[in-house]
């Protein structure tokens, strides 16, 4: 017997051998001395690979966990902020119903008017028939509310009211508002996914987040008026606009393409139930859609599949609207798309533009709403303020430049990267960020003309810019063009994408943290005694089938708090409102009692209503009071030098039916007065003996 021993890093082995027929030892007949510690290493190298695997899929699960986490806190924190502020700034849970109504003011009066009366019906049935067959809110008209007002919230709140039994629970105000905040919080949340995706890391969500509540005055109208149509609606738009940049990235898997698409079909939908104006949005959208596929940046059949998406939901809504033809003559289904871009563009600016370029009462009206006046040197301060301004500036500037880089290469017969990596720093190279982009300016174009529009542009600032100083891809561009040496630009780029929102972040908290603290815990007061008083003596004193005239905002009041029917509504989309509008309006005019007697009586009107802050304005913006746009329709006075003066041989009407003498008083009988409103009685029997 022989034996051989072999050393290595794990030991001494010894092996036994014996030789055949007792000879010399062939090669194959000794064994050899194995590297048994490489073996083994080799060995353990799949169990390492499986351990790595198993750690990178934990840490990507506890990132999405984190960041699925952070998103849904914010959206809840939110919404309960917003209850509380509201709660705290009315004095909400200590008023009486009548006060509770009165703080909605203008077309929300009238939209939770139709809630109550959804409510008070027998069955979900004879409602909705009611509401489209409505004669008993302005005289002598049937409307199908449902139609015009797009009342579907109201409808579903309703029915998730009685079908939920919270009517034994919680009052339905609370439940509508409530439902209102909710959304809110939604829209916060898919403001803050949105922003994930894009940057992938959820500290861009968290940013946006703080830089949207803290710019609110300039993000969203929920404060001033909470049942507006534009605060039911958003929330779905940022909801498909979450999903739509999730279906453009190119690194999704067929899962995830598939939930991104179907999110996208139910958000565009209801977005467009929601909303009677949606589809002009959308219509940015599309045309932002439609440059990116113009420039051969994304496959050609996701954006058709979008656009799939558009034509079966306009035509859904158009059936489900009681067939609504401004869905069929909609932007959204023009193949022209440049040259309704450039209609576009032209008729609204030429709206804004034009104004005293006519008499017209309505034309002008429309135009003096603070919603359709340029932006104030305010809305620019509090965004600067904030930051949120100076980093989209640089995050919009870095991505345009980029994607125009891009655009040039694809011109000169470039062949693009089927993969973009952080070294390359081409963050205009996709295709989610280029749809944003065009977007953004898009929308900024159109705020920068019209104020209203800044509730849709400056949510979508903040998103761009948090996900800006959060993306290490942007960062990696910047330093690209700068051509950094000194420095390893990609770890730069990392570190500054973690440190940039971290500083940003604890200024924040530093700067507006206690101011919102202070907010919740201040006590604020609705206070409007005149305006309680004028509903109590309505709801005593006037017949029940009286009809009230005045203004449409106080008209909307009314609605609400007695029930009793008008003559005109807060409601900008429908003709004959407008002229209604108009004609009631005329009270404030330099008109004879014997005209204004048979306006109201053509509508057949009971009672007058005079409001004084209306009759003696005087710090509105100049030419944009009420009497001086009538003045000039009527021709009865001349802003400009080098036009001729036209003098009225009558007093404003509004002055001189105060003073009751004839033959104001053969018309109206004043019948109650506060210091605020004046009401009158319509005579039925006149002398007209002036």
């Amino acid at each position: 017997m022989n034996h051989i021993v072999c050393t290595n890093k794990l030991g001494t082995v010894s092996y036994s051998y014996q030789l055949e027929n007792g000879g010399n030892p062939r090669a194959n007949q000794v064994p050899r001395c194995q590297p048994r510690a490489r073996k083994s290493r080799k060995a353990s190298r799949p169990f390492l690979t499986k351990q790595f695997q198993a750690y990178v899929l934990f840490q990507r699960f506890a990132k999405i966990f984190i960041g699925c986490l952070a998103a849904v806190t914010s959206g809840m924190m939110y919404a309960l902020y917003l209850s509380a502020y509201h709660e705290r700034r009315f004095w909400f849970s200590n008023r009486q119903e009548l006060e509770r109504e009165i703080t909605f003011q203008g077309d929300s009066a009238i939209y939770y008017s139709y809630y109550k009366d959804m409510l008070k019906a027998p069955s979900f049935e004879r409602g909705v028939y009611e509401l489209t067959h409505n004669n008993k809110t302005v005289s002598l008209k049937t409307i199908n509310a449902v139609q015009q007002m797009s009342l579907y919230p109201e409808l579903i709140a309703s029915v998730l009211y009685q079908a939920t039994g919270s009517n034994e629970i919680i009052e339905p105000v609370y439940f509508y508002i409530g439902i209102v905040f909710g959304l809110q919080g939604i829209y916060v949340t898919a403001l803050f996914v949105t922003s994930w995706l894009m940057s992938g890391t959820w500290l861009a969500g968290m940013l946006t987040v703080a830089w949207f509540i803290i710019n609110r005055v300039d993000t969203t109208r929920i404060e001033y008026s909470i049942p507006l149509r534009e605060n039911w609606a958003l929330p779905y738009f940022a909801c498909q606009v979450a999903a739509l940049t999730g279906y453009l990235k190119s690194n999704l898997n067929t899962y995830g393409e598939r939930f991104c698409y179907l999110l996208m079909s139910a958000s565009t939908y209801t977005f467009m139930m929601m909303w009677e104006y949606s589809h002009y949005l959308l219509f940015l959208q599309a045309i932002s859609l439609f440059l990116l596929d113009s420039f051969s940046l994304e496959q050609s059949d996701k954006v058709h599949e979008v656009y799939k998406i558009y034509i079966f939901s306009l035509f859904l809504g158009y059936l489900l609207q009681f067939e609504n033809s401004a869905l069929l003559v909609s932007p959204l289904l023009s193949l022209v798309v440049a040259l309704m871009l450039a209609k576009f563009f032209y008729t609204s600016l030429f709206l804004k533009f034009g104004l005293n370029m006519t008499k017209n009462f309505t034309m002008n009206w429309l135009l003096c709403q603070e919603s359709l006046q340029a932006p104030s040197r305010a809305f620019f301060l509090r965004l600067t303020q904030s930051s949120v301004l100076p980093f989209y500036t640089l995050v919009l500037i870095i991505c345009f430049f980029s994607m125009l880089q891009v655009i040039f290469r694809r011109i000169n017969g470039k062949s693009l990267k089927e993969t973009v990596t952080l070294e390359d720093g081409r963050i205009g190279e996709r295709p989610e960020i280029i749809y944003h982009v065009i977007h953004t300016i898009l929308l900024g174009s159109l705020a920068m003309v019209i104020e209203g529009l800044k509730y849709l542009w400056t949510p979508y600032v903040c998103m761009l810019a948090a996900f800006g100083v959060c993306s290490p891809e942007l960062w990696m561009t910047l330093f690209k063009w700068l051509r950094l040496r000194t420095v390893h630009p990609v770890l730069l780029a990392l570190i500054l994408s973690m440190a940039v929102p971290t500083i940003i972040g604890l200024s924040l908290w530093k700067e507006f943290f206690p101011r919102l603290m202070t907010e919740l815990t201040e006590l604020q007061e609705f206070y409007d005694p005149d305006t309680v008083e004028l509903m109590t003596w309505i709801k005593r004193q006037a017949p029940v089938a009286a009809v009230f005239a005045g203004s449409p905002q106080l008209m909307g009041a009314i609605k609400l708090c007695t029930g009793w029917m008008v003559t005109s509504l807060p409601l900008y989309n429908d003709d004959d409102l407008l002229k209604r509008n108009e004609n009631i309006y005329q009270i404030y005019s330099k008109r004879s009692a014997e005209d204004i007697y048979k306006i109201l009586t053509s509508y057949k009107t009971n009672y007058l209503i005079v409001e004084d802050a209306i009759c003696n304005e005087v710090g509105t913006t100049r030419g944009c009071r009420v009497k001086d746009l009538l003045d000039i329709a009527n021709g009865h006075v001349v802003c400009e030098e080098g036009d001729k003066l036209t003098y009225s041989k009558y007093g404003r009407f509004c002055h001189e039916v105060k003073i009751n003498y004839s033959p104001y008083v053969n018309y109206f009988t004043r019948v109650y007065w506060n210091r605020s409103y004046f009401v009158y009685k319509i005579n039925t029997v006149i002398s007209f003996q002036s």
